[in-house]
């Protein structure tokens, strides 16, 4: 191979990947394609998965997108689609990049305004598949005793706290001792 052939960055599906990366490794780089999936394109395709990403011609490219964008087209099989029958389409689809978090938003939000138990769970901030709150899946601060030591003394007189012998601020100025009316005679 010729170095015109190989590409230092290859643009699949609005993602650059690296041209030195294994094509596994570089295909798991797009978000909604895990190693699995990644596995099975380029065993329906036919491509060497040893191969660096780099290497791979414009045809291998555009059919890797053809594709991705379109699994059910290839026969995939539909438990293998990321998103089993939508829930506003009924199809089955498989969601890439920016439309899986979008779409799980979209998800949660339609829960809490449909008033389900899983959409109360997830207002809660609680888990919501049924595991076990009892001694896992706390978040925020310990309630009870605070932990961490003895309490710090008040020092006399620090942080607007007046010394028990210290004269207060506002109390006037006692008159000085006097001194003692009789004297001793030798």
């Amino acid at each position: 191979m010729s170095s015109q052939e190989y590409r230092h960055i290859v643009r699949i599906v609005g993602n650059d990947i690296p041209g030195e990366r294994k094509l596994l490794v570089g295909l798991t780089q797009i978000k909604g394609i895990g190693y699995n999936f990644a596995t099975a394109i380029t065993s329906t395709l036919k491509i060497n998965q040893n191969s660096n990403i780099g290497h791979l011609t414009e045809e291998n490219v555009q059919a890797i997108e053809k594709l991705i964008l379109n699994p059910i087209e290839a026969k995939f099989p539909s438990w293998f689609i990321n998103r089993q029958r939508d829930i506003e389409t009924g199809k089955d689809l498989h969601l890439l990049t920016s439309d899986i978090p979008f779409t799980l938003r979209n998800d949660i939000e339609r829960e809490r305004i449909t008033a389900s138990w899983r959409g109360y769970r997830h207002l809660s901030g609680l888990k919501v598949r049924g595991q076990r709150t009892r001694t896992s899946g706390r978040k925020g601060g310990a309630v009870g005793v605070a932990k961490g030591g003895l309490a710090a003394p008040v020092k006399k007189g620090s942080a607007g706290v007046p010394a028990a012998d210290a004269p207060a601020a506002d109390a006037p100025a006692a008159a000085p001792a006097a001194a003692p009316a009789t004297e001793k005679k030798e």
